[in-house]
């Protein structure tokens, strides 16, 4: 809800220093739909023509990011932490073959579905189904399954930071659109110049709507959005870090509460469970 604060705040004081020194918002009301219709029509056209489809959908998509913030809290890294010590737990106990009904049917699996965010989490499932299946495979080098996961997390972020990126480059662009929109009302002013001084006065005003309209749009919403949304994007990524955390450090020989140590300490620190947190979630976990 920060980004709504922020965005009302803007407009107050935008609006209202104007309004306190005198300005008019007849000009600016009678300006802005034709102005808003060039700029944001402009805007729309060179998004488009710079994304794919899926580009596009996944940009749509990352408006809800920029509201709801991350989806993952305290309690999903608890949950996560506590899945993957269970997991590290019957390998390093039952060896890595006791693995293999929850990896091969993580769905029928009694772990996963013990944590239903978790299961419908398509990413984490994956991850750790796969890089333990490659353990099972003799695949135990940790540093090469390190710089494995380290890629694969790498192209994953890449991807979720798309809409970041194509908000940015809008944002970059929204001034030099307002430009446009208030050269053409410079054009129509120029056709006008027998007209008396209010008149022109008044339609160069109409112009300048132009310019200021793609300035606040660039630094004022679609900039903050994009950085919001990248800051969401990070914080993200860091839940699927903490998959690799535990299993690197399972793969160096570490007991399961070292490897799971490891992972908590990658979780973001306003929501990283404590110490006493986690380990009363890992006794308290029974899974049959």
């Amino acid at each position: 809800m920060n980004i709504i604060g922020g965005l009302v705040f803007l407009l107050v004081t935008v609006f209202g220093g104007y309004t306190m020194a005198g300005g008019k918002f007849g000009i600016i009301l009678h300006s802005l739909p034709y102005e808003m219709m060039m700029i944001g029509g402009a805007a729309i056209g060179t998004f488009v023509m710079s994304n794919s489809m899926d580009g596009i959908k996944h940009t749509l998509g990352g408006f809800s990011k920029i509201l709801k913030g991350s989806r993952f809290h305290k309690n999903d890294y608890t949950e996560l932490l506590s899945l993957l010590y269970y997991f590290v737990r019957l390998a390093k106990s039952k060896g890595a073959m006791a693995l293999e009904p929850h990896l091969e049917r993580p769905e029928e699996s009694a772990a996963f579905n013990k944590f239903p965010k978790i299961a419908k989490d398509h990413h984490a499932v994956v991850m750790i189904c796969d890089y333990l299946r490659m353990v099972g495979m003799n695949a135990d080098d940790p540093h090469q399954i390190e710089d494995i996961m380290a890629r694969e997390l790498k192209k994953m972020k890449e991807e979720e930071m798309h809409p970041s990126h194509a908000m940015q480059s809008l944002a970059d662009a929204l001034p030099a659109l307002g430009i446009v929109a208030a050269v053409l009302g410079v054009i129509k002013t120029m056709a006008a110049i027998d007209q008396p001084p209010a008149v022109l006065g008044s339609m160069i005003g109409g112009a300048l709507v132009g310019t200021f309209l793609g300035v606040l749009l660039a630094y004022g919403l679609m900039g903050p959005m994009a950085t919001r949304l990248k800051g969401v994007v990070d914080e993200e990524a860091l839940y699927y870090e903490v998959i690799r955390a535990v299993l690197v450090a399972h793969l160096h020989g570490n007991a399961p509460q070292i490897s799971v140590e490891a992972g908590r300490k990658i979780a973001p620190t306003s929501i990283m469970p404590s110490f006493q947190e986690l380990e009363a979630s890992l006794q308290d976990l029974s899974i049959a």
